[in-house]
């Protein structure tokens, strides 16, 4: 188990992220609070005009002191102070949100070193709902993904341990462990009867943001994992190389989102200007003017105008849900797949001291049209039920054709095209929602030469 902490990118007197934290391991746009500014006191002279409705509520602070006061004398057993206080903050934040969350020293230090795209784990983001821990997402290449977890499936019990009962901090905790040894998730999927028991070793996870390669000749692929600081690069770069092994053009290509948990800001604001040439990428409104953000596409497109496929799923997130909905509303891509997980607010890292930080919902992002993302997640321009695909043997697929008939014309063989049936057919096996997004790029394709003509 891990959680996502991108590097702090510089925007302003902030820095903003996006990504999941170790409190919740949900994702979202995180904005860091430098401890200066967290220190700064607050200005003041304002408040004397404010409603009586914002002072501090004595009665309820003193009813506060009263239960603080009889659980130290009363309680069973004895409970430190800063345990208590501890609690009480948590449930003051766990109260507003999901993201909201107080982090203690460990977590706050796990939030500021995760940066390096390597931690120990299972390779999943997960959040909490209904008392279950909720898989959001498995992260490619991963122990959770090699063990077929999937977007979606619920943890019910960790080692045989209830799940019901914990926080998501501490079933986090029972996740983690020494790389090499095992751990055994009972898992409940929608599309199974009954849970089910899935054994994953833990291993050191290396995440490789970008992988890409060309599915036909002319029409690339490129898989974003997770939006870390160097994707905007990476992404550009395995561009470039798919055009030059197709001297220099493509025909089109598939950006695959799926179950990409989100990332750092920049990177995904980044991708998107990759493909657009001007207008609104993303916003945020909050009630501080610190909140009030907008980002601009600069002028020059990498595919030089090529269509884009974006395949999506509900493990897309955040980032991934930044980029799709600024290509969508721009008819920039056609956004294919599944309706995404719906992560559209703002988290604030707030430093307290030099251990520990609240992090605080403070605004929502919205798409160039001004949707916002919060709790409907990007919907599809075409929606892609998964699914398997088997082959057909070759006697069932073998019809009566004119090369069968007695004294038929006689011609070239066609190596070429079979060669070409048989890659497809492997495609189709392989990945069904990318093949079909492929079939779509060469559609647009062939439409955009008959545009030409």
């Amino acid at each position: 188990m891990h959680a996502i902490t991108p590097a702090f990118i510089p925007i302003g007197p902030r820095h903003l992220l996006l990504g999941a934290t170790l409190a919740t391991s949900l994702l979202g746009l995180v904005a860091w609070v430098p401890s200066a500014v967290a220190e700064t006191a607050p200005d003041r002279s304002a408040e004397a005009s404010k409603p009586a409705g914002n002072d501090l509520p004595l009665s309820d602070l003193r009813a506060f002191a009263e239960v603080f006061g009889r659980i130290k004398d009363e309680y069973v057993e004895g409970v430190q102070d800063k345990a208590l206080l501890e609690g009480a903050i948590r449930g003051m934040l766990s109260s507003l949100d999901p993201h909201s969350a107080y982090l203690n020293s460990e977590e706050f230090r796990d939030l500021q070193v995760g940066t390096s795209g390597e931690f120990g784990g299972l390779g999943i983001e997960v959040g909490m709902e209904d008392g279950f821990v909720k898989v959001i997402a498995p992260i490619d290449d991963t122990p959770a993904q090699r063990a077929g977890l999937q977007a979606g499936d619920t943890i019910m019990r960790i080692d045989q341990k209830p799940v019901k009962g914990l926080s998501l901090n501490e079933a986090v905790n029972l996740m983690r462990g020494a790389p090499g040894t095992e751990i055994e998730l009972t898992v409940m999927r929608d599309s199974a009867e009954r849970p089910f028991d899935v054994t994953i070793e833990r291993a050191v996870i290396q995440v490789a943001s970008v992988r890409s390669r060309m599915l036909e000749p002319g029409f690339g692929y490129v898989r974003v994992s997770h939006f870390q600081a160097r994707t905007t690069e990476d992404v550009i770069k395995a561009v470039e190389a798919l055009k030059a092994e197709h001297d220099g053009a493509l025909k089109g290509l598939v950006l695959d989102l799926r179950n990409n948990p989100g990332g750092v800001l920049n990177s995904a604001v980044g991708v998107s200007d990759a493909f657009l040439t001007d207008g609104l990428i993303v916003y945020t409104k909050g009630r501080q003017q610190e909140s009030q953000l907008q980002f601009q596409a600069g002028p020059d497109d990498v595919l030089t105008g090529a269509p884009i496929v974006v395949l999506v799923n509900g493990g897309s997130a955040s980032a991934s849900e930044i980029v799709a909905g600024a290509l969508q509303d721009h008819q920039r891509a056609i956004v294919m797949g599944h309706p995404t997980f719906g992560k559209g607010s703002v988290q604030t890292i707030v430093p307290i001291d030099e251990s520990t930080a609240l992090k605080l919902t403070t605004a929502r992002y919205y798409t160039p049209s001004g949707r916002s993302i919060q709790a409907q997640g990007i919907v599809p321009d075409i929606i892609l039920e998964r699914g398997e695909f088997t082959p057909l043997s070759s006697s069932e697929l073998r019809a009566l054709k004119e090369a069968d008939l007695i004294r038929h014309l006689e011609d070239e063989p066609l190596s070429s095209a079979v060669d070409e049936t048989e890659d497809r057919v492997s495609l189709v096996a392989e990945d069904f929602q990318l093949s079909e997004a492929l079939n779509v790029l060469k559609g647009l394709n062939i439409l955009g030469s008959f545009n030409q003509r």
